[in-house]
């Protein structure tokens, strides 16, 4: 599973990689989508690399995101059951509308500050690997 965040706003993006974005629900700043690995993500991923961050999620990360920012569709408020068994098994090939989940996340500009200029490792776009989990941790 991949972790897609969006680091970089909505101003002065082209239309191509904004439609780009918008495929991948990325549409607002620090917005979060996880999402499996294929060559046609892949590909969007390489388009919009420039303006987002992504790695591989880990399964305790995916639980605790699920559980502070995850939406039900169309409830407002409303708790989710069982964080770690829907963890589970989204890892194991389900959907996030099979749960009633909303299939992004709005995620707070993370603690201490991000480098936004420049790719990892030096800033934080780009991919990160495992330490998209870390970035995910601040943001939360």
């Amino acid at each position: 599973m991949i972790a897609i965040i969006r680091i970089v706003g909505l101003v002065k993006v082209k239309k191509d990689i904004a439609e780009t974005l918008d495929r991948l629900r990325l549409r607002r700043k620090y917005s979060c989508a996880v999402v499996k690995e294929s060559p046609e993500i892949m590909g969007m991923i390489k388009k919009t690399r420039n303006f987002v961050a992504y790695g591989s999620i880990n399964e305790k990360t995916l639980t605790k995101l699920i559980e502070v920012r995850g939406k039900k569709e169309g409830k407002k408020n409303a708790k989710i059951e069982n964080p770690e068994k829907i963890a589970k098994e989204i890892f194991a090939g389900k959907t996030f509308k099979e749960f009633g989940l909303k299939p992004f996340f709005r995620l707070h500009p993370p603690r201490k500050g991000i480098d936004t200029k420049h790719h990892y490792p030096k800033g934080v776009l780009g991919n990160n690997g495992e330490e998209i989990n870390k970035l995910i941790e601040r943001m939360l």
